[in-house]
């Protein structure tokens, strides 16, 4: 039987999700849309299920919570919704859209692991309103202050989901007006997700670009910290992105001071580093809205034994050797940052002196590692 083609369509504005959504719907005969929302959770304990297509509702139900979770109960009840779409044979396009703060990474992953075969994810939307891009990538409230979180533990921020939802998809659906976007609005789009295939909401490509194809292994490692797909650097409309990359570790305790400095000085920042006194942990950067989240992400492959590089996928190792350096191996600082407005020489000027000194440098790897560590707060809590 030949495989159910699915597109996910997601993102935090509403307005232009369901437009895109809708064109999909017009665009492509016997397609079907899913949706499960949310909303109903903190209410009621339930996730509310439409299935409709071009012409209205086709069927609707609830799904209780799962682990008083509501994003579990859509991930535990969408593959079977679409199994059953895939064996009525009569459906050509599922169309999943997703809950405001759904992000697609998730869900993209649930379907190509839990199908039976009979489902094909041919594509990830998120639908842009480019007038709001920078509005949305400055709000750290958290989600559960808008009443967007998925579940009571949901902790995550409106910037930081919307960051994600933004650079994981491989085509960014744009709301259109009356009025053109502003430039700017689109170097920033343009400068945070270079590789994404940018159309028009109501445009006759988007069902095209939606089944095209689409790669869950190859996103998830564009967004892995140790051989993400970061922007390069870029100077259009205002808008500024700046690579900054460095062989030479992090003095701890300097960086730590600086962060609050570095995390404003851009509405978005992301990379890998390493500090002094953590020589073999690779430390992701993920900044947006104000807020900083800073984790290990596992070694450095300099810090394996030469046996483990058989199990460590050939995207990481190629990944590696880039940014390979005869004394530190793959250890290095790649951050990059970009907003209206950037103050690079700032940046670089800050950046550069939470480094070691070259008498730090010089003292090895020994007294490095006896540096103050500042980090501990935030790589190692207390239960």
């Amino acid at each position: 039987m030949t495989p159910l083609d699915v597109v996910l369509v997601g993102g935090l504005h509403a307005d232009a999700r369901r437009a895109a959504v809708e064109r999909l719907l017009r665009a492509v005969p016997g397609g079907v849309a899913l949706h499960h929302d949310l909303a109903p959770a903190a209410v009621d304990g339930t996730v509310r299920r439409t299935v409709r297509d071009a012409r209205g509702t086709l069927d609707t139900g609830e799904v209780p919570l799962v682990n008083d979770c509501a994003c579990c109960a859509l991930r535990e009840d969408l593959v079977p919704g679409l199994e059953r779409l895939a064996g009525a044979r009569t459906c050509r396009l599922a169309v999943v859209e997703l809950w405001d703060s759904v992000e697609p990474r998730a869900v993209a992953e649930v379907i190509t692991a839990g199908g039976s075969g009979n489902l094909a994810l041919t594509g990830v939307i998120t639908a842009v309103d480019p007038a709001l891009v920078l509005p949305f990538l400055g709000r750290g409230d958290d989600l559960a202050e808008a009443g967007l979180a998925a579940a009571a533990s949901d902790r995550r921020t409106l910037a930081d989901t919307w960051a994600r939802q933004l650079e994981y998809a491989s085509v960014l659906a744009l709301a259109t007006g009356d009025e053109e976007p502003d430039p700017a609005d689109l170097a920033l789009l343009a400068q945070l997700h270079p590789t994404a295939r940018h159309l028009p909401a109501g445009s006759a490509e988007l069902a095209a670009a939606a089944t095209a194809g689409f790669d869950v292994q190859a996103a998830a490692a564009r967004q892995h910290p140790a051989c993400a797909l970061l922007p390069q650097e870029a100077d259009a409309d205002g808008v500024g992105t700046l690579v900054w990359r460095h062989t030479r570790p992090f003095h701890p305790e300097r960086l730590h001071a600086a962060l609050e400095d570095l995390t404003c000085a851009a509405v978005r920042s992301r990379g890998r580093f390493w500090l002094a006194d953590r020589p073999d942990t690779l430390l992701a950067w993920d900044a947006a809205g104000g807020a900083l989240y800073v984790e290990s992400a596992g070694p450095w492959l300099a810090a394996l034994p030469d046996a483990a590089w058989e199990m460590v996928p050939p995207v990481r190792r190629a990944a590696a050797a880039l940014d390979w350096h005869p004394a530190h191996g793959d250890r290095a600082q790649h951050l990059v940052f970009t907003s209206p407005g950037l103050d690079r020489e700032r940046l670089r000027s800050l950046l550069e002196s939470c480094l070691l000194t070259d008498a730090e440098y010089a003292g090895g790897r020994a007294a490095w590692q006896a540096l103050p560590p500042a980090f501990d707060a935030l790589l190692d809590p207390v239960p």
